[in-house]
């Protein structure tokens, strides 16, 4: 059953300094009801913690910003309802806090999946246990170490002439987006051989002239978007149909439904469209 939240006892429990409380519920994020568009992650100070009595000395420190210090509360697989709160997942969140305060969600989300996926060692089985100093865990038996897990991934915006490469994934399949192309750095991988590992598998074509761009916490659940922009170089296109639905180098006056520029794919597609508009 759902947990039914409590008005009362609204002191912060964890102190009188201001708390930014970053609380989880399965794979969502709890947040004061119509507040995030308003007041942005400094609504979250103003969360009630009399209801997470239970929660409160498994709280875990993330970091300190502008905003104060940045407090995990993991509820797990309890769900919760009360008309002051809200569930949103990640995505949705994307869509309304700008990307300095989703980056603070990011990293909240991501330690709440490493210290859910690390209880128990994965060398000897042991009972695992958070280190006070640093954002890890440790086994007191065979002494091994983790520390939460980041995958690289590189996406990159491909020019030809005047025309920008996308394609439709198999995930964009019911939002029906064309975006640029993306994978994940294999061991062994620059970052740059990750690029053209990735287009040649997933369209069949080469690129050259790749440039850095920029990149973005993705916490889905844990991946960090390295950003590149390249210019065609030669080939024809040929679809790896497990990935990609379809692919074709479009006018940058006449584009498909791309992703917004909340995400790094959608700035750059953008920058893409203004280079060839200036050139």
């Amino acid at each position: 059953m759902p947990r039914q939240f409590s008005n009362t006892n609204r002191k912060d429990i964890l102190g009188m300094s201001k708390k930014l409380h970053f609380i989880f519920s399965d794979n969502r994020w709890l947040v004061p009801t119509n507040a995030l568009s308003v007041s942005g992650l400094d609504a979250l100070s103003h969360i009630s913690l009399g209801a997470f009595n239970a929660q409160i000395e498994d709280a875990v420190h993330i970091t300190h910003s502008g905003y104060g210090e940045h407090v995990l509360i993991d509820l797990y697989k309890e769900q919760v309802e009360h008309a002051d709160y809200e569930l949103l997942s990640l995505r949705e969140a994307l869509g309304v806090l700008p990307p300095p305060d989703f980056q603070h969600l990011a990293q909240a989300w991501q330690y709440a999946t490493f210290l859910r996926h690390h209880k128990y060692c994965g060398q000897c089985g042991a009972q695992m246990h958070k280190v006070q100093w640093e954002m890890a865990m440790h086994c007191h038996r065979c002494q091994h170490r983790c520390y939460p897990r980041v995958s690289p991934c590189i996406i990159v915006a491909v020019r030809r002439d005047d025309k920008i490469l996308l394609a439709k994934g198999v995930r964009h399949q019911t939002s029906g987006f064309f975006s640029t192309l993306a994978g994940f750095v294999e061991s062994g991988e620059t970052l740059e051989h990750a690029v053209h590992r990735e287009i040649k598998e997933e369209v069949g074509v080469e690129v050259t002239n790749i440039e850095y761009f920029g990149s973005q916490a993705w916490p889905f659940p844990h991946s960090i978007m390295v950003g590149f922009l390249a210019d065609y170089a030669g080939g024809d296109l040929v679809l790896d149909k497990n990935e990609i639905l379809e692919a074709d180098y479009f006018d940058v006056d006449n584009l498909p439904n791309i992703p917004p520029t909340l995400s790094i794919a959608g700035r750059l597609i953008e920058e893409t469209v203004k280079r060839i508009k200036k050139s």
